[in-house]
């Protein structure tokens, strides 16, 4: 049986990569959880940019969140405008600084490393199985699978204008690569 020694792996290389997150955001006088938060925020889609999608993406408590995003407001690296439609709604936007922010200090240089010493063939295996187990821990523990719209059985191409069939809204190029609180995997054929 493989899977304890599978997941002692993911673990510690997990372990190693936060340890020098949180070095490199101690620096700046925030914690890793902020930068996880930013991290999302700049990764999401305008479906998925609120507290509660954070907290579930995070799996994270809403207070928890709630505190984070307000240290990360009073900081200046982010905005909350309220919904349009839904006055109980507000979304979550990077300011200028705050995305700078989280480009600077992505991607971790010793992961990018490790990337480059594995070779393009052995990295993109591992990706690929990784991302077949995320997908089977996501189904098992029946949470959200955050993916990005263009891999959605919702999206769509009409008129050559990309569709969210969900939404029945009209995306930009953009958020075709944004990940999304409302994903629905395409069924394998």
């Amino acid at each position: 049986m493989r899977e304890p020694e599978i997941f002692k792996l993911i673990e510690r290389i997990s372990n190693v990569l936060r340890s020098e997150q949180r070095k490199k955001y101690a620096v700046i006088g925030l914690q890793p959880i902020h930068g996880q938060v930013m991290e999302y925020l700049a990764r999401c889609n305008k479906y998925s940019n609120t507290h509660a999608s954070v907290a579930d993406y995070l799996g994270l408590t809403k207070g928890t969140v709630s505190q984070t995003i307000q240290l990360l407001e009073r900081k200046r690296y982010l905005d909350k405008t309220v919904d349009s439609i839904d006055g109980r709604v507000v979304h979550l936007t990077l300011t200028r600084t705050g995305q700078a922010l989280v480009e600077s200090l992505k991607p971790l240089e010793s992961f990018r490393q490790a990337e480059t010493l594995m070779g393009d063939q052995s990295f993109d295996n591992l990706d690929h199985a990784l991302s077949d187990m995320l997908a089977l821990l996501q189904q098992t523990n029946q949470s959200k699978s955050f993916g990005l719209c263009h891999s959605c059985q919702h999206f769509g191409i009409e008129q050559q204008h990309y569709l969210c069939r969900l939404s029945d809204e009209t995306l930009v190029r953009d958020d075709v690569d944004k990940i999304c609180r409302n994903h629905a995997a395409k069924p394998h054929s």
